[in-house]
């Protein structure tokens, strides 16, 4: 998303994007007051059911939901917290797919 792509929208509340990284330039969500939540698209749920330990579930499922609680305590700033959040969502589920590999590894062997 280009910056500026959503400035000065006072009624937004909701988004819904892909998780990729680098995707939303700075300031896209400038005086956007009420956004308060982001919901994922693409694989990125069954990715995290498909994982091996209930735990990893547990916990990514946990990082998804987390900017859904940081957003609405958030007046301003909105974007960097959501550029933040989601190379933190990368980061976690790339972490726990190569654990989930090494685990199906040894299993294996």
């Amino acid at each position: 998303l280009q910056q500026s792509a959503f400035n000065e929208c006072p009624k937004l509340k909701r988004i819904v994007l892909p998780l990729k990284d680098d995707m939303i330039e700075d300031r896209v969500f400038g005086e956007c007051p009420i956004l308060t939540t982001v919901d994922m698209v693409g694989g990125i749920h069954n990715t995290v059911a498909s994982l091996h330990m209930e735990s990893w579930r547990n916990k990514m499922t946990d990082e998804l939901n987390r900017i859904n609680q940081t957003l609405p305590t958030s007046a301003t700033g909105k974007t960097p917290k959501i550029q933040q959040w989601m190379r933190s969502v990368i980061h976690r589920l790339d972490h726990y797919k190569a654990e989930h590999q090494r685990v199906l590894k040894e299993a294996t062997t």
